[in-house]
């Protein structure tokens, strides 16, 4: 308890806040008196116990229906239409198709929605449960109560100090709540701001340690893991929205894709002659990529853009090579991610991946934006110069 005491009063941010939160609970607990504060404890208890209930049901309840909606969306047959989209009708097929394919988007959603339908549930309660706690605490510490219950066994000085009591007790509560929410934003972004100053607060090593870590230490330790996955998740929805978007082929680049391809009678014959063409027909916009990397400022642009004005930079020339290909029946994607700089540095990256259906069926990577530097065409050790996003 000594040590307790001693880490709690040395002059650090953690250690303020947290008596700051129990001086203040203290001071209302006074103010209101022993039945006021016991109803703010109760109030206190059941938010608490809402919240744990609807977290522990909302995370059973979309672990066993993901596969269930996923299977219901897979027998819709949803195919993104091959003609200019709307705003809303791009946003539409981007997260139908996203909840369809990618599990942990799904979810996060399904969590979300149960949890918030379960806290509403609860919520519809809360009147019967304080109006039964007003029955067994009338008194409170509202001044006109307190005269109306005069002849109370803990009026005045008394109730007061009760009322103390139990608020120092909701301070214990709230000051947990503080330290373990410091504890999850600590072990999920080690290395965010603020993260070290927290970190060597004694107080806080000494609750991490003795009262968090073992409780939820093994499952937090997968924090960076489970914020990693979460990024790229987020990353594999951006891509899928430039397949909405790019879903429709221009005719003009319809019929050079054709035109292209038109001698070839294989996958990768296709896919070669298509990376080749894109990659001698469309130069590094270093004019965009420079004003993004001095200025901050970025141009989205579409295909046909690149298309038309022969220039781009690697997200530009992706999608450029992705729509080419898919018009003249290739499966492809965009990939993002990173790729080498030349000096042992990496930096963000696009290129794609094609599927060799009526061979091995396997994917192959290319690099059109890289083409004028050798050949970037499913080349060996493409893997060590591409990373691509987990």
């Amino acid at each position: 308890m000594h040590t307790w005491v001693q880490s709690l009063l040395k002059p650090e941010p953690v250690a303020l806040m947290v008596v700051l939160i129990l001086l203040v609970s203290l001071m209302k607990g006074m103010r209101r008196g022993a039945s006021g504060s016991a109803k703010h404890l109760f109030f206190f208890i059941w938010q608490a116990a809402a919240a744990i209930i609807g977290l522990l049901l909302a995370g059973r309840g979309a672990s066993k229906l993901s596969p269930v909606v996923q299977e219901w969306l897979e027998s819709r047959s949803i195919a993104v239409p091959q003609s200019e989209l709307s705003a809303l009708k791009q946003f539409w097929y981007t997260m139908i198709t996203s909840l369809r394919d990618f599990d942990l988007l799904r979810f996060g959603v399904l969590f979300l929605l149960l949890y918030s339908l379960l806290r509403f549930m609860l919520h519809l309660l809360e009147p019967l449960l304080f109006g039964l706690v007003d029955k067994l605490l009338p008194a409170g510490g509202d001044p006109s109560v307190r005269r109306r219950s005069a002849g109370s066994p803990l009026s005045g000085a008394a109730s007061r100090v009760m009322g103390a009591l139990i608020g120092a007790l909701l301070g214990g509560g709230r000051a947990f709540i503080l330290m373990a929410c410091l504890f999850v934003y600590v072990s999920v972004l080690p290395h965010a701001y603020g993260t070290h100053a927290i970190a060597a607060s004694e107080l806080y090593k000494k609750t991490a340690s003795e009262l968090l870590d073992p409780v939820a230490g093994d499952v937090l330790k997968q924090g960076p893991v489970f914020t990693n996955a979460v990024e790229a998740e987020f990353r594999r929805v951006l891509q899928r929205k430039y397949e909405v978007i790019d879903a429709a082929v221009p005719p003009g680049i319809e019929a050079a894709a054709a035109s292209v391809t038109k001698q070839d009678s294989t996958d990768e014959a296709k896919a070669r002659d298509l990376y080749e063409w894109v990659g001698t027909r469309i130069a590094y916009d270093w004019d965009k990529a420079n004003n993004y990397v001095d200025h901050g400022v970025w141009k989205e642009q579409t295909p046909t853009e690149t298309f038309s004005t022969r220039k781009g930079v690697c997200i530009d020339v992706a999608r450029l090579y992705a729509v080419m290909a898919r018009s003249v029946g290739l499966e492809v994607r965009v990939v993002t991610g990173l790729g080498a700089a030349g000096d042992g540095s990496y930096g963000p990256h696009a290129w794609n991946e094609v599927r060799l259906a009526d061979s091995s069926g396997a994917w192959i990577p290319l690099d059109a934006t890289w083409a004028s530097s050798g050949n970037w065409f499913n080349p060996k050790g493409f893997s060590k110069t591409h990373i691509r996003e987990a």
